[in-house]
């Protein structure tokens, strides 16, 4: 065989000697749900050769972890995860790269833990996140998937939307639907201000200040936020905290659109 030729065979992918099953199989799951659509319990207990309760089990574990989201007919679709991967990987490697900067500016500005969050229908992730070096602090969130009407981010994002559209987006959720009455008056004094407070909404103890990115086109693309314990937080710096958003937010924009240019 030829030089070129063995290099091809070495090139091909070959399953790993110490490969572990149930990995493989959740991976093969993600990949199913991402290209094919849903699935159901049988179907993928099927393709994938084991039990009903096995199947289950894998797919459970893709709903916690937000690559699936199981519908009301018991199916199975892609979730969070798998979405964004899916419709705008390229999008959140440029805004990660544009953020990375401006967020540890921030952080050293105000010694609190900094986030970059996206919005994906009705979920908000955090796709950058850098902690404060002080002992109390809150964590790093990034990669979580979170309601979006729960988190900082979401609600500077879901403020960019219309009533009539903020309806649709939740017209289907029957189970996790916010109170859109109290929603919408949230989101008109996030448009007003173009800040978003969040006083213990979504975790107790913790309190956190976001404010809109905007893209190349002008249109707000992301939320960046800064979050602390609320011992901490007092209502006279807001103001401060304000600027130093604005400021890491204008950077951001900046760099996406250096990078779309």
């Amino acid at each position: 065989m030829s030089e070129r030729g063995t290099a091809m065979v070495k090139s091909m992918k070959e399953p790993p000697a110490y490969g572990v099953t149930s990995v493989d199989h959740a991976l093969q799951l993600a990949v199913i749900l991402q290209v094919e659509g849903s699935i159901t319990v049988s179907e993928a207990a099927r393709r994938l050769g084991v039990a009903r309760s096995s199947a289950h089990r894998l797919l459970s574990t893709l709903v916690y972890r937000d690559f699936a989201v199981q519908d009301e007919d018991r199916s199975y679709r892609a979730g969070p995860v798998l979405e964004i991967a899916d419709k705008a990987q390229s999008n959140v490697g440029a805004l990660r790269a544009a953020a990375l900067g401006p967020l540890r500016t921030l952080v050293d500005t105000l010694d609190e833990t900094a986030s970059v969050t996206i919005r994906t229908g009705r979920t908000a992730r955090f796709v950058a996140s850098i902690e404060c070096s002080r002992a109390l602090r809150v964590g790093s969130r990034e990669g979580m998937v979170f309601p979006a009407h729960l988190v900082t981010g979401g609600l500077v994002l879901l403020a960019q939307l219309g009533d009539e559209e903020l309806e649709a987006l939740y017209a289907s959720d029957t189970e996790e639907r916010p109170d859109l009455t109290r929603l919408r008056g949230e989101l008109r004094a996030v448009r007003s201000s173009g800040v978003a407070l969040n006083l213990e909404r979504s975790e107790r103890g913790v309190v956190a200040v976001g404010r809109g990115v905007t893209g190349a086109d002008g249109r707000v693309v992301a939320a960046v936020s800064v979050s602390m314990p609320s011992v901490r937080y007092e209502p006279h710096r807001l103001r401060e905290i304000v600027a130093a958003l604005t400021t890491a937010a204008e950077a951001i924009s900046s760099g996406l659109g250096e990078s779309a240019g």
